[in-house]
């Protein structure tokens, strides 16, 4: 990077110390107040559990109380000067809609005053009143500089007069801009030219028969110029701590004064201030201040002064914090540590991607159902606890993942996310946790105390030391492509509106659909994703990260965290949902992570939606049948799958993560259950499990969601299936171990184990790249409809069998596949999974319905010296897990006293 002189950076300080902050989410100041009052109406009179959620155009969504009202239940909204239409959705905290579908009220002639919007439950559309103070007419509803010598303003209707008396500007801090001409174009809208430019620097606001609006400026912080002086590249953003002192470093290149407050406690709002240090301008935008002593504990914020105003934040480098995340503390991270955290590691290093197995879960979903046996509910310690099981002896947590067979356990997010009440945990709330505050910082809510900042960090690396010793490594989905709240987002705080898009009309960019899209290719952004990533694989050892909305993140930033963490990490694995999302760049040049451009980020894997859909059925049409369930058609794409070379996007099976179902959406089985509404259980059953066999030994990376090794299904308190389960209820999230100790269900967890070993015992499943695949995977052709076979040669590194055969029936008969000569052993049926023996036949084989048959030629089926519980009959392997349970309960006092117990190097 190119650096100057102190002389000329404190020059551009001083320049950007009145720096305009760009507009919020409502791109416009208030003037006059305009409501909404939505009256919603039920004929059974039960409002238990329902509000309105609601959102101006572009703007981030709110849920709104039903309040009572002179016999009404009415949500109220204040809404944004220059907002013309606002969403709403009836709903309950678990998202049951009233009416399933986003419905919108058009306000684009209310100036001011109130709208009184009438909905009956059930029925859509609504019935629009004016309150007594209702102001109507033509309104300004958006203005933008052009960054040369016009602001274009977009009105709701024609403005009558005379235009050069109808608009004027000025700036912050108050001075008139004089308007040269105002013409109009189409569609009402006008070009207000001013006689002097406006300064990028500064804000600026335009008047509108007496109501002021944000004018939207073009964004500086993109500029060449701006990254080139305000580009820091040091590694010591945050607070460093020593015995002996503290360092601090902030980057806050547009405020014109900063200050530490250093605090007794992380509780925001208590009155326990111990002192507040100013802090120094330094290089490239940074901030700089000391203090001695040891300040392990001792917690702190920021306040930046930007444009004479005074705004207090949270540290975006904050390592841990107090309840809520909202103050950072200081840590001494070494003292976190668990035994033997020196000499742990990820337990599959030397392995690649493709050979991982990956199962999905929430941290609380583990735990919560009444049947887990663990003691620590919903919380990071409730996966280090061993021999829990159901109340009849099934192994469940920690002991049933690592029987089963899993490499890699992929948690949802476990950073600090916003979305659950840290300070009210004894009562029932939930979240997928998609809503970052603190990137840096585990989430409280998961630890035994989430006062104590300490405490959430050294629980985190338990559980991680804990995964380790078991031979499972650990995946973090993390979310930097949007923020829980963007205007109250530290980073956007401190550098207002630096980590977020914006859109012409100054409202956020919602690629996400969250409310908002980061702004990677900013280079302190970039630096800010790089450097997190790299902590939690450094601090607590993760190896692998799932990014959500990866497509809206650039290729660039990307391939630097892929680069920057295997440099000290070459194991960690990175794949993520590559979809293809619009979004508003603030640069030129850049490509986004998706599925399309798969090529330009070679080491990151993607999601195929098109293998998912094309088992189950097109997410977004539940009722719609795939392949396992008897949709016609299918065959030479799923042949196309099968390989790893999917035929829109994927072009080695190395990028190819591949799924049947995960916490999104429905899960398989209630999926399966919602197409096939004629089908018998042990119809679906057969389905559920041609999907399994499918995606598990299909080149590529095969992926689970947590429990669908037994069937999980979402189901509401009205019997209804849950479909975005992301706030309901444990009765609908939690894993029902107790349904294991039905044998319908552990025979479907013994096929899915057996699934697992035989993947886990044959290198010519794993090929991890296409030339390979090409070479040792042959579709087979001319076969019946519904009817897709492989045939795959044996001759690769660690391959003990001589060759293989693969078949997918999904008729609802049973078929007959002429074999390649020889004798072949079955190793997977309809029934049976694993990697012994369970006959040998040739010439002919019979493939039973809606099923999966896998036959190895030679002598190696990949084990030879150790049964498969997935070979043997259910009762047995039932009984089998039973005793071993019992053993492992015996033996676990012993077991959680040995000392040092080394992890793998």
């Amino acid at each position: 990077m190119k650096r100057r002189g102190k002389a000329l950076g404190m020059a551009l300080l001083l320049i950007m110390m009145t720096v305009f902050s760009v507009v919020s989410d409502a791109a416009m100041v208030k003037a006059d107040e305009l409501l909404i009052k939505l009256h919603y109406h039920r004929a059974d009179d039960n409002y238990d559990g329902w509000d309105v959620w609601m959102w101006g155009e572009g703007a981030d969504g709110a849920a709104y109380e039903l309040a009572e009202e002179d016999g009404d239940h009415v949500a109220t909204m204040e809404v944004t000067p220059g907002t013309t239409s606002v969403g709403f959705i009836v709903r309950t905290a678990d998202w049951t809609k009233d009416v399933d579908e986003d419905q919108f009220i058009d306000i684009s002639e209310m100036v001011s005053g109130t709208v009184d919007i009438y909905v009956e439950s059930g029925v859509k559309g609504y019935t629009k009143e004016y309150g007594d103070d209702a102001v109507t007419g033509t309104k300004l509803s958006g203005a933008k500089y052009d960054g040369e010598s016009a602001v274009t303003v977009q009105m709701t209707g024609a403005i009558e007069g005379d235009l050069m008396q109808a608009f004027s500007i000025k700036s912050a801090d108050g001075v008139a801009v004089t308007i040269k001409e105002v013409t109009q174009d189409d569609d009402f809208v006008y070009q207000v030219v001013v006689e002097e430019p406006l300064d990028a620097y500064k804000s600026y606001q335009i008047t509108y028969e007496g109501t002021e609006y944000k004018v939207v400026m073009p964004s500086v912080y993109s500029t060449k110029e701006f990254e080139e002086e305000y580009t820091y590249d040091g590694d010591d953003l945050g607070a460093t701590w020593t015995k002996d002192s503290t360092a601090f470093r902030l980057w806050a290149p547009t405020a014109q004064a900063v200050s530490v407050n250093l605090y007794e406690s992380g509780i925001e709002g208590t009155d326990d201030l111990i002192e507040s240090i100013p802090m120094t301008a330094d290089i490239n935008g940074t901030w700089v201040a000391s203090k001695d002593g040891d300040l392990n504990g001792t917690y702190y914020t920021y306040t930046v002064t930007i444009n004479g105003e005074e705004k207090e934040a949270n540290d975006p480098y904050a390592r841990t914090t107090g309840v809520n995340g909202k103050r950072a503390m200081i840590i001494d991270l070494e003292s976190t540590n668990p035994e033997g955290w020196d000499s742990d590691g990820n337990p599959h290093a030397g392995e690649g991607i493709n050979d991982a197995v990956i199962y999905e879960m929430h941290i609380r979903d583990v735990s919560s159902d009444s049947s887990s046996g663990i003691e620590n509910v919903g919380k990071y310690l409730g996966l280090t606890e061993t021999g829990t099981t159901t109340e009849n002896g099934v192994p469940t947590g920690l002991d049933h993942i690592k029987d089963l067979g899993i490499t890699h356990l992929h948690l949802l997010p476990f950073y600090d996310y916003g979305s659950v009440d840290e300070t009210k945990l004894d009562t029932p709330q939930f979240n997928w946790g998609y809503d970052p505050v603190n990137y840096n910082v585990p989430e409280g809510s998961y630890s035994t105390d989430p006062y104590h900042g300490e405490v959430r960090v050294k629980e985190a690396k338990e559980m991680v030391k804990t995964l380790h010793d078991n031979d499972i490594s650990v995946v973090m989905d993390v979310v930097y492509n949007h923020v829980y709240n963007a205007g109250e987002f530290c980073f956007n705080v401190i550098v207002p509106e630096y980590f977020s898009r914006v859109n012409d009309n100054g409202t956020y960019s919602n690629g996400s659909g969250c409310g908002n899209d980061t702004a990677s290719e900013r280079s302190m952004v970039k630096k800010y994703i790089v450097d997190s990533v790299k902590y939690w694989a450094d601090e607590y050892h993760i190896d692998g990260f799932r990014f959500d909305l990866v497509g809206l993140l650039d290729t660039e930033t990307m391939n630097e965290v892929i680069e920057e963490v295997h440099k000290d990490h070459p194991d960690v694995i990175f794949y993520g949902e590559g979809w293809s999302m619009q979004t508003s760049l603030t640069k030129e040049g850049y490509s986004m992570t998706t599925q399309t451009n798969s090529t330009e980020v070679p080491e990151m894997a993607f999601f195929s939606d098109t293998l998912r859909d094309l088992l189950k059925g097109n997410t977004f049409s539940t009722t719609e049948k795939g392949f396992v369930s008897g949709a016609n058609g299918k065959e030479k794409t799923l042949q196309k799958c099968f390989m790893g070379l999917s035929p829109e996007w994927c072009t080695t099976p190395s990028q190819s993560v591949n799924y049947a179902s995960c916490h999104d959406n429905l899960s398989l089985m209630d999926r399966i259950i919602r197409s096939t509404p004629e089908a018998s259980v042990e119809e679906r059953i057969r389905m559920n499990n041609l999907a399994a066999a499918i995606y598990m030994t299909a080149e590529g990376v095969p992926f689970m969601q947590a429990g669908e090794e037994f069937l999980r299904s979402k189901v509401k308190a009205d019997g209804g299936l849950d479909e975005n389960s992301y706030a309901s209820p444990d009765s609908v999230n939690s894993l029902k171990w107790s349904n294991l100790e039905d044998e319908q269900y552990q025979n479907v967890y013994q096929y899915y184990k057996g699934l697992i070993a035989f993947r886990k015992a044959h290198p010519v499943l794993r090929l991890d790249n296409a030339e390979d695949v090409k070479a040792h995977v042959t579709p087979v052709e001319d076969l019946d409809d519904n009817v897709v076979a492989f045939a795959i040669t044996g001759d690769v590194d660690g391959e003990t069998a001589d060759g293989m055969y693969v078949i997918f029936n999904a008729n609802n008969e049973k078929k007959e596949i002429t074999l390649p000569e020889g004798n072949w052993n079955v190793c997977i049926n309809d029934t049976l999974a694993g990697t012994d023996t369970i006959e040998t036949i040739s010439g002919t084989a019979e493939v039973a319905p809606v099923s999966a048959l896998i036959l190895v030629k030679g002598d190696g089926n990949g084990s030879t010296a150790v049964v498969s519980a997935g070979t043997l009959p259910a009762w047995m392997a039932y009984v089998f897990t039973i005793l071993v349970a019992v053993v492992i309960g015996a033996c676990s006092v012993w077991s959680q006293k040995k000392a040092g117990k080394a992890g793998r190097k």
